[in-house]
């Protein structure tokens, strides 16, 4: 499961991990912020857990499958994950929301997508298909007979990994770092206003003032 990211008493819940099989002993999505996708015929995780109004995120999909164990989408921050269709197909990751406090951020303005389903195999000859990950940073799922490792969540946009296959190297994808924008009016900043450390960046945009948080920091008032 993915850490929170927070400011003060205001936080966003790391997204849940995905379903695991251990032989023959499947387990459900983990709940979070969006919910990590279950595998054979589990559902995923919860979304929003814990619980906020506007929701912050949403449930993972259902995976499918006796023996291939193909896995189900991770939930996004705008939708649910996709259900494994079949046995052989592995759902996709329900994609991310737009914001538009930060216009210019260079990795776009979509956050959080889900990852996508891992895609299985209990023989190498085995080829099961992977799900894609959703828009806003999700990382697709690995295909199964020893194909590629399955993508990371995109760093600074929380999106979630890929789902891991048990034929394919690497395990599952790490989901990425998320990021916190503070906005003010402009006109209200005092003269005291910094930002730490250097890596986190202030812009102005339109009549208000926009601090990007990509590591861990302070904002000084």
């Amino acid at each position: 499961s993915g850490g929170d990211s927070f400011v003060g008493y205001i936080t966003a819940a790391g997204g849940g991990g995905g379903a695991q099989c251990i032989g023959t002993a499947p387990v459900i999505g983990i709940a979070g912020g969006s919910g990590g996708g279950g595998s054979t015929t589990n559902p995923g995780g919860a979304g929003n857990t814990p619980p906020t109004s506007p929701p912050q995120g949403n449930t993972g999909g259902t995976g499918a499958g006796a023996s291939g164990y193909v896995g189900g989408g991770g939930g996004g921050a705008a939708a649910v994950g996709g259900n494994a269709p079949n046995g052989t197909n592995a759902g996709a990751g329900g994609n991310g929301s737009p914001n538009l406090i930060a216009p210019a951020y260079p990795l776009g303005t979509t956050f959080a997508g889900g990852g996508g389903g891992g895609g299985g195999g209990s023989l190498h000859s085995q080829c099961y298909a992977f799900g894609a990950g959703g828009t806003g940073g999700g990382g697709a799922g690995a295909p199964g007979a020893l194909g590629a490792p399955a993508t990371a969540g995109t760093e600074n946009l929380g999106g979630g990994g890929g789902g891991g296959s048990n034929t394919a190297p690497g395990g599952s994808g790490a989901g990425g770092k998320g990021v916190v924008f503070l906005r003010m009016a402009t006109a209200c900043k005092p003269g005291s206003y910094a930002v730490a450390p250097g890596t986190n960046t202030v812009a102005t945009v339109g009549s208000c003032t926009v601090a990007t948080f990509t590591v861990s920091g302070t904002l000084t008032l």
